[in-house]
């Protein structure tokens, strides 16, 4: 996680309130240094009742899972089938609503590249890393898929094919090719966010995010948008995946509709291989960017904690750890599916069956792993991008305002947050159980058949949330 995404759920934590104190007083000073600092400098210990929190997060998981044995299969079956019908969606013309963004992106880009280097102070880090990848996946999570209606890509595209005078899809997309372009695009993403040296520096990042958009219009160019959106460019599909937990859904011959949270994602068929892996690399990534910066971690590379000595440091190991914690879960993943349906009798339960459900999980880890930043950051960005350019503007009045942090000093405060956070790691985790459940009644019709089914994977969703609650509770540096 860039630097400027500051303070982690380490910091929301406590012990005893007379420890919190102490540690809220030490960490009144260290205010500034936390607010302006690389991530990669700091290191910190606040102690948090870690036995009380885990134990109970994993055993509401748990008792989530056992609560759903108990409930007959009818109203379970209905989870997925109810809605209510909003009306029509908005008539403003997506491809108004793309060349808008694409402007946004170019004026970013130009800002990254010729504005201040500081990565509070520039908006191209504090959009992409803040905005953008906090908030409107947050936001997606709550109101459909977004992004489908305002990616910088589709206006661009339009007006190069008609300058080129090409036709939708000069070449039909390889069936083979699946999603793996995208997996790969998600990868090397996340290697950028999480072990590249220097992510938020805002020339670094404008040349990423120049190459990348350059890339994906090329794509879109030769294989056409519907097909490279749908199989290759990693956002629009991490985007989409998202957006199917959001109880607001958009489809343009139904309108909007109000669904419980992760009905779509009952509603969705299988995943094929690729977008299998792709949904666990998106929980792969959130996880190891947590774990990569636990005392633990780095204490398995010899490193004092206290004196992290910076990203370049620690280049290999990450990037082996990256691949090694997506592999891990992927095996995990893999062993309960198939042990599942060894379970149940049905040896050919594909992998894929059973894969949205770890979706819950992935959003609500990214959630609560970017939510103390975004409340600090989004504050940067906001002053950031009324002077843009580093050139004395306030073009919205807020130049000039000075962040606050002071919550992050206050004992109540920072408590409140790490239970948010700790809340939003386990509704996720139930979330997951109750489509996992949902999902398997859809494919065995019978009680028994769907509870043996997804008995491994529920275990395995069980260890993860003691997991995660673990991750959020554990000193941090780095």
């Amino acid at each position: 996680m860039p630097a400027i995404r500051g303070t982690r759920g380490g910091m929301a934590a406590w012990k005893t309130k007379r420890l919190g104190s102490a540690f809220v007083a030490a960490l009144i000073g260290m205010m500034p240094a936390l607010a302006f600092a690389h991530a990669g400098e700091r290191g910190f210990v606040l102690l948090m009742p870690r036995g009380y929190a885990l134990w109970g997060g994993t055993l509401a998981v748990a008792a989530s899972f056992l609560v759903l044995l108990a409930i007959p299969e009818r109203p379970v079956g209905r989870f997925a089938a109810a809605e209510l019908r909003l009306g029509r969606l908005p008539a403003l013309p997506p491809i108004l609503l793309s060349a808008l963004s694409f402007a946004l992106m170019l004026a970013l880009i130009v800002a990254g590249l010729t504005g201040t280097r500081d990565p509070l102070a520039n908006p191209l880090p504090l959009t992409v890393w803040t905005l953008w990848w906090g908030g409107l996946t947050a936001a997606h999570a709550l109101f459909g898929n977004i992004w489908a209606a305002i990616n910088p890509w589709s206006a661009p595209h339009r007006a190069l094919r008609t300058v080129l005078r090409l036709p939708e899809a000069p070449l039909a997309y390889p069936r083979r090719l699946g999603h793996w372009p995208a997996v790969a695009t998600f990868l090397g993403f996340a290697w950028f966010e999480l072990v590249d040296p220097a992510p938020d520096d805002p020339a670094r990042l404008a040349l990423a995010v120049s190459a990348y958009a350059a890339a994906t219009l090329l794509g879109m160019l030769l294989f056409g948008a519907r097909a490279w959106l749908a199989h290759a460019e990693a956002f629009s599909i991490f985007f989409r995946f998202v957006s199917l937990i959001a109880p607001v859904q958009a489809e343009r011959d139904r309108g909007l509709t109000l669904t419980w949270p992760g009905a779509a994602l009952v509603r969705h068929g299988p995943l094929s291989l690729s977008a299998t892996l792709f949904v666990l690399l998106m929980l792969a990534t959130v996880s190891f960017d947590g774990l990569s910066k636990t005392f633990w971690w780095l204490g398995l590379g010899g490193i004092n904690p206290l004196e992290f000595p910076g990203r370049t440091a620690v280049m290999g190991r990450n990037s082996l750890g990256l691949l090694m914690s997506w592999a891990a879960l992927s095996t995990a993943f893999g062993i309960a599916v198939l042990l599942g349906g060894r379970l149940a009798r049905a040896p050919s339960l594909a992998l894929g069956a059973f894969a949205l459900s770890i979706l819950p999980i992935a959003l609500a880890y990214h959630l609560a792993h970017y939510l103390p930043a975004f409340l600090v950051n989004a504050q940067y960005a906001l002053s950031a991008l009324s002077d843009p350019f580093a050139r004395g503007w306030d073009l919205i009045g807020l130049a000039h305002r000075h962040p606050t942090t002071s919550f992050l000093a206050d004992y109540h405060s920072v408590a409140v947050l790490w239970t948010v956070q700790s809340a939003l790691i386990v509704l996720g985790h139930v979330l997951a159980v109750l489509v996992a459940h949902a999902i398997a009644l859809e494919r065995f019709g019978t009680g028994r058949a769907a509870f043996l089914s997804q008995l491994p994977l529920a275990l395995l969703m069980i260890a993860y949330t003691a997991f995660g609650l673990w991750l959020l509770s554990a000193p941090t540096a780095g």
